[in-house]
């Protein structure tokens, strides 16, 4: 058998938070880093699957072996990651009973392209990737095991910024002409506090909300309002009017309030509230705006345009 190669993007949701599992347009990007994964294979009369996954330094930090009849870990180790592995082998198998019946020794190594505590992406690109070498829908893949939306899948194959929305249950997107004028005033803050998609989205799946209708409604309407703004001040009405749909709804502390009261700029929470990026806008210098995250003792700043498909960004150029 032939060695295969695959890969998905990482993901940023810039609208629609939580609210994108009820149905709410979000307008979401997909990341220049994402995950690849190679598979080799080797006849054998005693097959076994062995799973390496490397860091973005190249350090290994997962490898396990498994059997083929239901990827049961050879040596069990206490692991979420090794249990994971295996849960997303066994429900792509449910899927496609065909995937891995084949009399050879199974090699899979699996690189990340960003760190782990980023939260771009790890669990997500890993279900594309899998989900391709298995022949199966990542969407029915995801619902199997952590759940979601999917517009996390949706950015690992697109190819550029999408407006994803699900409609009747389902997963819809198409591509969303996101190359604002103002980029270059854009930046994406890490807050260092890595969030558990998971559990985020079972907190909000039991939390009553009233008027949620109207509240994707709403929400809707400002990812097409973010989509299109022509002006830097124009997308930061757009960003105050999302942070206080959401914190009201939710009662959760706006971030720009909880951490840069004083910045010049607006400040967003992206995805899962309380953890992973933001989103700041400014119109000041590089350096000026790096200088004021750093000393709140954030030194993680990313310019947008070093964060997007770097195939989109030469699309844009061209």
């Amino acid at each position: 058998m032939k060695d295969q190669y695959f890969y998905g993007h990482g993901k940023l949701l810039l609208s629609g938070e939580y609210f994108v599992m009820d149905g709410a347009m979000a307008l979401a990007l997909p990341t220049s880093v994402g995950q690849s994964m190679k598979v080799k294979y080797r006849q054998s009369y005693q097959p076994t699957l062995n799973w390496k996954s490397f860091d973005h330094t190249g350090k290994v930090w997962f490898e396990s072996d498994y059997e083929f009849w239901h990827f049961k870990p050879i040596k069990s180790q206490t692991s979420e990651k090794q249990d994971f592995v295996h849960q997303v082998l066994k429900a792509a198998r449910m899927q496609n009973p065909h995937f891995l019946r084949d009399d050879v020794d199974v090699f899979v190594e699996t690189k990340i392209e960003f760190p782990l505590e980023w939260g771009l992406g790890s669990s997500s690109t890993f279900l594309y990737n899998v989900a391709q070498w298995a022949y199966v829908s990542p969407f029915e893949l995801m619902k199997k095991t952590i759940g979601g939306s999917g517009y996390d899948i949706a950015c690992a194959q697109a190819l550029g910024p999408i407006r994803f929305q699900k409609t009747d249950n389902k997963p819809q997107w198409e591509s969303a002409t996101f190359n604002p004028s103002f980029k270059e005033s854009l930046y994406f803050i890490y807050l260092g506090q890595k969030q558990s998609s998971e559990q985020e989205v079972l907190k909000y799946q039991s939390t009553k909300i009233e008027g949620k209708q109207q509240i994707v409604n709403d929400l809707s309407q400002l990812t097409l309002e973010m989509i299109s703004a022509q002006t830097l001040g124009t997308f930061n009405k757009i960003i105050s009017a999302h942070e206080n749909i959401i914190s009201t709804a939710l009662n959760y502390e706006k971030v720009k309030t909880k951490f840069f009261s004083d910045f010049w700029g607006e400040v967003k929470s992206l995805g899962a509230w309380g953890g992973d990026f933001v989103l700041a806008t400014s119109d000041r210098s590089p350096q000026e705006t790096r200088d004021y995250f750093s000393s709140k003792g954030f030194s993680t700043l990313i310019p947008f345009s070093e964060i997007v498909r770097a195939d989109f960004q030469a699309k844009l150029r061209s």
